[in-house]
């Protein structure tokens, strides 16, 4: 199964989408994610989505519930590249995030 890279720099992990998600990949970034913020010790998560064209309402939630896991982690997401079209998917599904709630 394909996986989506996750690279290091310093206490960052920066995570950038190149392919179309689909429920498989989005789930095993999740867990790929999490496990590699408890064993770098990062502090910062930089998701780059600007490839994806379309999300639907569980690649979203995903997304979210990935960011959450993270702070769990004691971890921050931010969230790059967003598509105006995904951005609507994410509010239409309900999803929230911090950075949106503070507007």
């Amino acid at each position: 199964m394909e996986r989506i890279p996750i690279l290091t720099m310093g206490k960052l992990l920066l995570v950038t989408i190149q392919v179309d998600m689909h429920d498989r990949l989005a789930l095993a970034l999740q867990d790929d994610l999490t496990s590699r913020i408890v064993k770098d010790g990062a502090n910062d998560v930089l998701i780059d989505i600007s490839s994806l064209d379309v999300v639907d309402s569980f690649i979203g939630r995903m997304i979210v519930n990935t960011a959450a896991m993270a702070r769990v982690l004691d971890a921050e997401t931010v969230v790059v590249g967003m598509q105006p079209s995904v951005a609507l998917t994410l509010v239409d599904s309900g999803s929230r995030c911090r950075a949106c709630a503070r507007r």
